[in-house]
């Protein structure tokens, strides 16, 4: 099977996000996709996996075109699409998942024949997954590997996978690459979308580089990492620096808290943050580092233990008291929890900005809006639908709703699924709050990201801290060990 695009388009109003594009993929080959963030890359792949329609422009397979208009269409043709946010339902099984990803099931079937081709294709390709499992209890890595296999057992000979590296271990993403090979060794076609010049390089054959919408080249092993840099940016942006950490007071404490919540919970965690200081949090995924963010953020109650704002005490007393009093929350899932996918940009800063209005001054939402949007350089204007704008953007957005002067700022991976230039404006500007003497606490699966902005490093494992030190006193190696569980 092989696929083409052939002078694709993509309009969103003014806005045209795919201009002329055409790229050949081919059978038993892994083809990564590359560009900074708003390069096109994910509208470009959602026209490919029939979740939106091209303006203008051809799918071809082998040599034939062809027209769909959804994902279920799209499968008809053996193509299927692995997002960033794995599509499945949360409450159901592991099992029930599977099953509804599987079109036309003869309806009779039973659940032991679904549960012996669910195992046998976990034991093809070395996943561990219970199928009785509930799947909110899955690790993103683990809920991947439930999307893949779906969409094998659908028959999916063209599988595409957007970031699929962001957010899990090293493990999973070396079972992932694993899987991968094996799936293009059998002749399939594999789509990787990513930021990360290292896993592109070491799993992929060839690769297309996006860049304002268009193609601006397209590279084939072996790569050159300074080569794919140049095709990417204009400029390669420099490293952040680490901002000086000025000894400021204690401003939150949680002493011995215990909360129920993911895999493990939280157990007896004991944590102190001080003013202008930025704390990384590290764990295997599912450790209890984002349920420590959420108990922090007063969006989960804790069992057990204390929770102190400077000597105000703040258990039990819910997220919006907590809001209240300057503590801001990022979560990881952007669109399902940060922003309302359908709502316009100006909307956000209705809700935010002008939640006490009983009118609503759309003459200053309207200033507000574009002045934000310059400010923080968003790629969209006032009336456009978060829904349309890339990762990088949305990520921008949700910063441009943060309050002027928050005490603390809470975030779950905040860099995730981000290229390097908007992953270091982002930071420069967290960054300037605590010059100001706002606290920063952050999750993030990238221990160079820690280290390379964080004060302080805290592991977490089993639900427990385990590690708890200022990055100039401790090791690499003893950060790896503390993540392992080795005492």
């Amino acid at each position: 099977m092989d696929v083409e695009l052939k002078h694709i388009h993509k309009y969103f109003g003014p806005v045209h996000a795919n201009k002329d594009i055409s790229i050949k993929l081919s059978s038993g080959t892994i083809h990564g996709i590359l560009g900074e963030n708003g390069a096109g890359k994910s509208t470009l792949m959602k026209i490919l996996a029939g979740y939106i329609p091209c303006s203008s422009g051809q799918i071809l397979i082998n040599g034939i075109p062809v027209k769909y208009s959804t994902p279920t269409e799209a499968l008809k043709y053996r193509i299927g699409m692995l997002y960033q946010d794995p599509l499945d339902f949360p409450a159901l099984k592991v099992l029930e998942n599977f099953v509804l990803g599987i079109p036309d099931i003869p309806f009779l079937n039973s659940q032991k024949s679904f549960k012996k081709m669910f195992h046998d294709l976990c034991r093809q390709f070395g996943f561990s997954i219970d199928p009785e499992s509930s799947v909110r209890r899955l690790t993103l890595g683990e809920r991947q590997q439930l999307e893949i296999i779906r969409l094998v057992a659908a028959g999916a000979s063209l599988i595409i996978l957007d970031e699929p590296t962001t957010g899990i271990s090293v493990a999973q993403k070396e079972t992932l690459f694993r899987a991968l090979r094996f799936l293009a060794d059998e002749g399939r076609i594999i789509v990787v979308v990513s930021h990360k010049l290292e896993d592109v390089m070491s799993l992929c054959d060839v690769v297309t580089v996006l860049g304002q919408g268009e193609v601006v080249g397209e590279v084939v092993q072996p790569f050159d990492p300074n080569e794919l840099l140049r095709l990417m940016f204009k400029e390669i942006p420099a490293p952040v620096p680490r901002c000086t950490l000025k000894c400021g007071h204690p401003l939150l404490w949680m002493d011995r808290v215990s909360a129920p919540g993911g895999r493990c919970g939280l157990k007896e965690c004991s944590f102190t943050v001080k003013e202008g200081e930025i704390v990384g949090l590290a764990g295997l995924e599912g450790s209890g580092q984002n349920l420590f963010l959420r108990v922090a953020s007063g969006l989960v109650e804790p069992t057990r233990g204390e929770i102190y704002l400077g000597k105000e005490k703040l258990t039990h007393k819910g997220r919006q008291v907590f809001k209240n009093k300057g503590i801001c929350f990022i979560p990881t899932d952007r669109l399902a929890e940060g922003l309302f996918p359908d709502l316009t940009v100006s909307e956000h800063f209705v809700l935010t900005k002008f939640d006490d209005s009983f009118f609503i001054p759309w003459d200053k939402v309207e200033q507000v809006s574009v002045n934000n949007i310059i400010k923080f350089s968003i790629k969209g204007d006032s009336n456009s639908k978060v829904s349309t704008l890339s990762g990088g953007n949305q990520q921008r957005l949700l910063l441009s709703l943060l309050p002027q002067n928050p005490k603390l700022i809470l975030l779950e991976n905040p860099i995730r699924g981000l290229d390097v230039e908007s992953s270091s404006w982002i930071w420069s500007y967290l960054q300037s709050f605590c010059l100001k003497g706002t606290a920063i606490v952050f999750s993030s699966s990238d221990l160079d990201e820690i280290f390379g902005v964080a004060h302080r490093i805290v592991v977490f494992f089993d639900g427990k801290i385990v590690l708890d030190s200022p990055l100039e006193e401790v090791s690499l190696e003893e950060v790896h060990q503390a993540i392992a569980g080795v005492t």
